[in-house]
């Protein structure tokens, strides 16, 4: 249960501090008067989104913080799942800076807002008016039957087996749509595949074939120097290795004759030994080196090949050839391959849907259960709340497929007056009904659920007299398994309750300055003694000041509570 609400500058409400009890409380005040604030605040607390605009003072930050009792609710493993400390006493707060940026805390702890909103969402129910509206929505009326015999359960089974049917299905199309494209594709792969296959690459080919295209293109000029080379060298009287013979024999003749010489005479003779070796070895090449057109044409054509290919797949080298050759033989063997595997894939899509089948009946056969219990059980609250003659039917047909929620659409159908044929809610309802319909809906839930606390926002919007004490009694009857929050306008609703909280505005003066461009109107909550509560409840059945007849109607309305004598 929610034990106190701490609010520091939001929207009128300048700092405040709220005590909660447990049973009900209701809160009353003058329409405008800041009730619907407080939940504005609450929502803050509970991850819902935040707006500057809603700050007291654009100048400072708005602090909202909510401390709840969550002994015995069994949340440890929550808040081990998102690595925060777990204590009984449960602290949310939330800041909302000047600069519109937003921070979240879990016992102090910082946390995302969809953190905060898991934990939040374990703790209050929030009716509000708007919620109301929702009563006609399948989707809300199919929440509603599976929240007995079970159906929460039953309705997770189905969606764990509805997601994997989903998911198989995904992967089947998935697989289909490739199987279509890799067959518009096939031929044109395999024409590529052949082609590359055929001109039967390796990698570093290219860089040997320009290098020998190169060779041959300069085959003539090489000969011719080499050719040139030997004549000048070693061919004819007047060549180099003559010239260095004839040195070295007229050097032979005197070298005995100077130190110096000896050296001389060795350095001679070796280069007239390596020229010789160099002259050999350009004989060599000149003799190996034979022009071929036939060569000069093949490595020119297997260029073209390489070049023509190159450019065809948008590559710089072989290598990137063979690796698109290989992507090529891995479409098409997974083309090959792909018949096999939407097979398999159609057998797990198959056994998914049988499996999906039989938790959708389960799930169907508890809500047809479910229905004929929320048929009975809310017919009697809605006959104490002045509606002996309605009529409520819930009718499920199966669906065109199966969905998120079920195989199931879930109707329900509503007359409020004798001899009216039920029609579906949102289309005979007035807004009275629909809001004493939804109260009924709650307290039948409430039973149910393991939420501590359930906020109603004006859930008395249409009702009046003998009415609005059922109302105030159906809701003083929750509370007696949950904390129960009432924001009602209704004297006798405010009267039933075990604790009343006022909303109130005032005009204050800001820094202590009492001109009026320096006051402001703020909203305040305080709780009411009980004597204080006759003279709310006096105010609230005519007006201020009370007459007599109204405070004296006041006292009898609070004492027809069980458990509470007023004076």
């Amino acid at each position: 249960m929610i034990e106190s609400l701490h609010i520091e500058n939001y929207a009128l409400i300048r700092e405040s501090d709220i005590a909660f009890g447990d049973g009900f409380t209701a809160i009353t005040g003058e329409t405008g008067a800041g009730k619907s604030i407080l939940l504005g605040a609450l929502g803050l607390v509970l991850g819902q989104r935040a707006d500057t605009a809603a700050l007291y003072d654009s100048t400072k930050k708005c602090i909202v913080e909510a401390r709840f009792n969550i002994e015995g609710l069994g949340m440890e493993a929550l808040f081990a799942e998102h690595d925060l400390d777990y204590d009984s006493t449960l602290i949310l707060r939330r800041e909302i800076l000047p600069s519109a940026k937003s921070r979240a805390f879990v016992n102090d702890t910082p946390v995302t807002l969809p953190v905060m909103k898991e934990v939040a969402t374990r703790l209050i129910d929030i009716h509000s008016q708007h919620e109301t509206l929702t009563l006609s929505e399948s989707g809300f009326q199919t929440e509603l039957l599976d929240s007995f015999n079970g159906g929460a359960a039953a309705r997770k089974q189905y969606s764990e087996a509805y997601g994997e049917y989903t998911t198989l299905k995904r992967e089947l199309e998935v697989l289909m749509a490739a199987d279509a494209q890799g067959k518009r594709d096939l031929d044109y792969n395999r024409f590529l595949f052949d082609e590359l296959q055929k001109a039967a690459l390796s990698d570093g080919e290219q860089e040997d074939l320009e290098k020998e295209s190169e060779l041959l293109e300069h085959t003539e000029v090489i000969k011719q120097t080499l050719s040139s080379i030997t004549q000048s060298c070693a061919s004819d009287d007047n060549s180099a290795v003559t010239a260095l013979l004839t040195a070295k024999s007229q050097l032979s003749k005197v070298v005995s004759f100077h130190p110096d010489l000896e050296e001389l005479f060795n350095r001679l003779d070796s280069s007239i030994i390596e020229l010789r070796d160099i002259m050999g070895s350009i004989e060599t090449i000149d003799n190996d080196l034979i022009y071929s057109t036939e060569r000069q044409d093949y490595v020119n054509e297997r260029l073209d090949t390489i070049y023509r290919l190159q450019k065809k797949h948008n590559v710089n080298s072989i290598a990137e050839l063979l690796q698109i050759e290989q992507r090529l033989d891995e479409a098409i063997q997974a083309a090959d391959n792909m018949d096999e595997r939407i097979k398999t894939a159609m057998e797990d899509v198959d056994k998914a849907y049988s499996k999906l089948q039989q938790v959708a009946e389960k799930l169907t056969a508890i809500r047809r259960k479910s229905a004929t219990f929320v048929e009975k059980q809310i017919l009697p609250t809605l006959a104490s709340l002045g509606m002996k003659d309605a009529r409520l039917e819930v009718r499920i047909t199966p669906a065109k497929e199966f969905g998120p929620t079920g195989g199931d659409e879930v109707t329900f159908f509503f007359s409020a007056n004798k001899g009216s044929e039920p029609r579906e809610i949102g289309k005979v309802a007035s807004g009275g009904e629909l809001s004493r319909l939804m109260l009924a809906i709650k307290s039948l839930i409430s039973q149910a659920t393991l939420l501590p606390t359930i906020i109603f926002d004006e859930i008395d919007t249409g009702v009046s007299g003998d009415i609005a004490v059922q109302v105030g009694s159906i809701l003083r009857s929750m509370a007696s398994h949950m904390q129960v929050i009432a924001i009602t306008h209704l004297p006798q609703i405010a009267a039933t309750a075990s604790a009343q909280l006022k909303v109130y505005k005032q005009v204050e003066s800001l820094a202590g300055q009492t001109s009026d461009t320096t006051q402001r109107t703020a909203s305040h909550i305080r709780p009411l003694s009980t004597d204080e509560r006759v003279h709310e409840v006096a105010v609230m059945l005519s007006s201020e000041p009370p007459t007599e007849a109204a405070l004296q109607t006041a006292r009898e309305l609070m004492s027809a509570c069980p458990h509470r004598s007023v004076k």
